[in-house]
């Protein structure tokens, strides 16, 4: 798919998509619930679809209430196959292993597209050392497990990513493993493990965070066989990022459906919307932002690397230079998103400069006026938040910039090219 975004002012309001990072989770915890789970405000992205694949594939049964309520009914991990499919899901793969090894039957576990590589190494080191006979294809996909696992004291790396740990303190609960717990050693993206937590609390699950280094499981696991949950998935601030950035480049727009005490890690970008002048009102229930001149702003995203894509996006319509933290996180997401990041933007005029650990953006020069940005063709290294990156950035270009594969947003937000058209923005979609 190709897209082109012409130069547009935006203005109106808008529902914010439903957060896969919520969504996938609560498929997880609904699989490990013996009894009923009802998702109110269900996503709809291919992560989303792919975690209810999951499920299902593992033995929950899935269906769909008139209201748009998903209904998931299941006895645990009963698997009705011997493979399971993550697509292109970093976020299910390494969830959902430890969960699927709960059983006893041998299991194959793919996925697709960057998915493929991604290093698989932690499930090597650490699954045997559950009882789970684990083989890999030298650290990638497909991986191969035979459970069932056992709960142990153990101590693992959370460098990588905080999923791992995800995966584990799903599995760990719905074997009630109360006398056992977890260590982490350089936990990153904390924001995430909150989220897990707070899903598994709302299935009755209780563990205990010790400062983000050690997981205590208390006696307390999934609610009781036959109970039914309710869980309400959130809207998305990774989302709503691009749609907030955009507010505050190109037009004033209202942001509906977020929960600003949310533990989602992306709710940051109201920090750094803030730090760089944006016209910014933060109510229970919405977010308005409008422009103001805004000026370059220095930003930790080493917890919430997600955000780079919109910040640069941000950074290059404030004046001066912004510096952006935790450049290590991006070279294992659906591309290597700073080189990316750094390759399309050049393209639309923008110097990105990247050195050591940070992310450093040229933007606005003293007295400069809109636009700064030149019309282009950019690709979207088929990764998600680059074709929205630069959708968004386009909005004050001097001329329309077309994005190539621009059907990558489907992984985690379909609906946003409709949405942007919703504010009133000008562009036009070839199908290729």
């Amino acid at each position: 798919m190709i897209v082109t975004v012409h130069p547009s002012a935006v203005q109106g309001n808008i529902q914010a998509n439903a957060s896969k990072s919520c969504m996938q989770r609560a498929c997880a915890a609904s699989l490990l619930h013996k009894g009923r789970t009802l998702i109110i405000n269900p996503g709809n992205s291919f992560d989303d679809l792919a975690a209810i694949d999951i499920i299902q594939k593992l033995g929950a049964k899935v269906s769909w209430l008139e209201n748009g309520t998903m209904l998931v009914e299941s006895r645990g991990v009963n698997p009705l196959s011997n493979s399971i499919h993550c697509g292109e899901s970093g976020l299910s793969i390494r969830m959902f292993t430890p969960i699927a090894a709960l059983c006893k039957q041998q299991l194959t576990i793919d996925g697709s597209g960057s998915l493929l590589k991604r290093p698989m190494h932690f499930f090597d080191e650490v699954m045997p050392q559950l009882g789970v006979s684990t083989k890999s294809n030298e650290g990638y996909l497909p991986l191969q497990i035979n459970g069932p696992l056992q709960p142990a004291n153990i101590t693992i790396d959370g460098s990588l990513s905080s999923q791992f740990l995800t995966g584990l303190l799903m599995a760990f609960a719905a074997t009630n493993a109360k006398d056992y717990g977890i260590t982490v050693l350089d936990l990153k993206s904390k924001p995430y493990i909150d989220l897990t937590l707070e899903v598994l609390e709302a299935f009755g699950v209780k563990i205990i965070n010790h400062h983000y280094q050690h997981f205590e499981f208390t006696e307390k696991g999934f609610s009781k066989e036959g109970n039914e949950i309710q869980y309400t998935v959130e809207g998305d601030w990774s989302g709503a990022a691009f749609l907030l950035v955009a507010g505050a480049i190109a037009g004033g727009i209202t942001v509906k459906g977020l929960n600003v005490f949310s533990t989602q890690a992306d709710k940051k970008i109201l920090q750094a919307l803030s730090d760089a002048g944006a016209g910014l009102s933060i109510q229970e229930k919405q977010i308005e932002v409008r422009p103001l001149p805004m000026k370059a702003f220095h930003f930790d995203a080493t917890d919430c690397p997600d955000l780079f894509p919109p910040l640069v996006a941000l950074a290059a319509y404030c004046e001066g230079t912004t510096v952006i933290e935790g450049v290590s996180r991006l070279q294992h997401k659906e591309s290597n998103r700073a080189i990316s990041l750094q390759s399309e933007f050049a393209k639309l005029g923008v110097e990105v400069q990247l050195q050591d650990d940070l992310m450093i953006v040229k933007g606005m020069k003293e007295g400069n006026q809109f636009p700064l940005l030149k019309a282009a063709t950019v690709h979207s290294h088929h990764d998600h938040r680059i074709a929205m990156a630069t959708a968004v950035a386009a909005l004050r270009a001097t001329g329309p910039v077309v994005i190539e594969e621009a059907d990558a947003i489907n992984k985690s937000y379909p609906d946003f090219f409709m949405h942007l058209q919703q504010l009133g923005v000008d562009l036009n979609i070839t199908n290729n």
